[in-house]
């Protein structure tokens, strides 16, 4: 995995929760926002792409509800509050318009802003998410119904635990990143088709979301591209429960990302 650029980072007080964030690089006019999966943090979900990002873009980098080192609220996790906490953090930044990459349940979090916020984003990047519950493999919400913390994957207990050596609160993140996916409700193809940022749309050919999914949402929002690329859940991104260090698969995906986000 590449070493971690320089960078600044610190702690936003938004919508009551300290939020931590990091800005890494700072090359260009419109920054890229990534939002993280559920269970992971800023090295485990981006430690292999961000610092290739940040060699070109200015990259802002967040902890949500619950995750690493930011606090939680006496409230349910969702995709619609952490959209809002996302969009705080940038008010907060003085940013007012940026360019987003969201990973799975933060692909999810991208979506919302896409349709809700439209006005914050430049291009939206969507990595293996869906917008149904029927796009997802057979079996996967089954899977979660049944899940204790015993199924958590150790990389993932492990990444929590490095940047906030908390017991109880990665036991917390778990029991609030399963309820969220349990109580996952599918946006219509109305809401899809409201989107006007240039969306570009990547899943894995193994992913936890059906290819055939992924074509769908790919024609139902106007004018997005679609990458379909050799991989399972996050290997093509090198997230930690996937990353295998000799692959060029990341680096490939960066500069597909970057191709799409240059373009006019």
């Amino acid at each position: 995995m590449p070493a971690m650029n320089k960078m600044e980072s610190g702690y936003a007080s938004i919508n009551g929760i300290k939020m931590h964030y990091e800005i890494h690089g700072e090359s260009s006019l419109i920054p890229i926002v990534l939002i993280h999966g559920g269970g992971s943090t800023i090295p485990s979900n981006w430690g292999t792409m961000l610092p290739l990002l940040a060699t070109h873009y200015k990259v802002i980098a967040m902890e949500l509800q619950a995750h690493g080192r930011t606090s939680d609220r006496d409230r349910d996790e969702s995709f619609k509050q952490d959209a809002a906490d996302v969009i705080s953090l940038l008010q907060h930044l003085n940013i007012h318009k940026a360019n987003f990459i969201g990973f799975s349940n933060g692909g999810s979090t991208t979506l919302e802003i896409a349709v809700n916020r439209a006005d914050y984003i430049n291009k939206a990047v969507v990595i293996s998410c869906g917008y149904k519950r029927d796009g997802m493999i057979n079996g996967l919400f089954d899977g979660l119904q049944q899940a204790t913390f015993k199924d958590m994957p150790e990389p993932l207990k492990k990444a929590y635990l490095d940047v906030n050596p908390d017991e109880k609160g990665l036991l917390n993140m778990f029991n609030k990143d399963r309820a969220r996916m349990l109580a996952f409700t599918d946006r219509t193809d109305e809401e899809m088709r409201s989107i006007t940022a240039p969306v570009l749309v990547m899943i894995g050919d193994q992913d936890v979301v059906t290819v055939e999914h992924t074509v769908q949402m790919h024609k139902v929002i106007p004018g997005s591209r679609l990458a379909i690329l050799p991989g399972n859940h996050g290997s093509f991104i090198g997230e930690v429960m996937a990353s295998d260090p000799a692959s060029n698969t990341p680096a490939l995906t960066v500069g597909i990302i970057k191709e799409f986000l240059d373009r006019p």
